[in-house]
């Protein structure tokens, strides 16, 4: 099981109220709704291995020198962390360290590598993976890893982690009309506003569905672009044709890395806490109380 920690975090923090805090005051709903949100994940599906994977750069430069636009309105341009820092909510950002190091003293692996984002980790790990994958994340970019055959497949909270879309090639197909290889194509063609991806100009979620299964890929789509005899019609020849730039980097830029150099861990679910000493003064620290007593009885069963 991956965890795209990030995305479970942040729904934490807004799905659990903020009056949920520390005994010195600070809030740790974050902190708090993560474990129980994997607490949940662990009761109900028993992975044999956990890896809580991290942004170390949530924002890679590779990936913005080939299409600027790239998250660039997620910046926070006037704020004096910096102008490449995203904007997060002034109470969340502290509570990231926090689940650092309790996920670290519990055992749980965590990574993340510089120069990657939590999806490249996750695609890394997904295709080294000797069993099948369940990838716990509420970001639809990492549909693009679904795979029946290998038993890969997404977990998209709907509402927290007890309510899950399992989300298999059967369901992209109906969804979306393309398996887990051909989303990636067409949220290139389609575009994603939240990632700053113009798209290809009129080419919409359908017209790219439609486009995919007549043509196969993105490589077989432009090759019909330079087939006087393929059914495309004139204005999407032309958009396609004129935004050649745009779909000659966009692979690089939309589609998971795999070749992430990865550290070694254990990703063996614990039983037990790696570090109890220092688990039990950040649960007293953090007043982690009930959310982290449930984690441990389950990860002990």
């Amino acid at each position: 099981m991956l965890l795209d920690t990030a995305s479970l975090y942040f729904r934490a923090y807004f799905g659990v109220p903020d009056s949920v805090r520390a005994p010195d005051g600070t809030p740790v709903n974050a902190v708090r709704g993560l474990l129980d949100f994997i607490d949940r994940l662990v009761k109900d599906h028993r992975p044999d291995e956990l890896v809580a994977c991290m942004d170390a750069d949530w924002r890679p430069r590779w990936r913005v020198d080939l299409i600027p636009s790239y998250k660039a309105h997620r910046v926070a341009a006037e704020r004096e962390v910096g102008p490449d820092e995203e904007e997060v909510p002034d109470t969340l950002s502290p509570q990231v360290p926090v689940i650092e190091a309790v996920l670290d003293a519990l055992g749980i692996a965590r990574v993340g590598v510089p120069g990657y984002e939590a999806d490249d980790v996750i695609g890394t790990f997904t295709g080294i993976a000797k069993g099948p994958v369940d990838i716990v994340t509420g970001d639809r970019d990492l549909y693009q890893l679904v795979d029946d055959a290998r038993g890969v497949r997404v977990l998209y909270p709907l509402k927290g982690v007890g309510s899950l879309q399992l989300t298999d090639e059967a369901w992209l197909r109906e969804k979306y009309g393309v398996d887990g290889r051909g989303y990636a194509d067409l949220a290139l063609l389609r575009g994603d506003p939240s990632d700053g991806l113009p798209g290809v100009p009129g080419i919409g979620e359908k017209t790219a569905a439609k486009l995919l299964a007549e043509f196969g890929d993105l490589d077989g789509i432009m090759a019909a672009v330079d087939d006087p005899g393929a059914k495309l019609t004139p204005s999407q020849r032309r958009r396609l044709d004129e935004s050649r730039p745009y779909v000659s980097v966009a692979p690089k830029v939309v589609r998971v890395a795999d070749d992430v150099p990865l550290p070694e861990v254990t990703t063996a679910l614990p039983r037990a806490p790696r570090d109890g000493a220092t688990l039990e003064a950040l649960a007293q620290r953090w007043g982690l109380g009930g959310s982290l007593q449930r984690l441990l009885t389950t990860l002990a069963h």
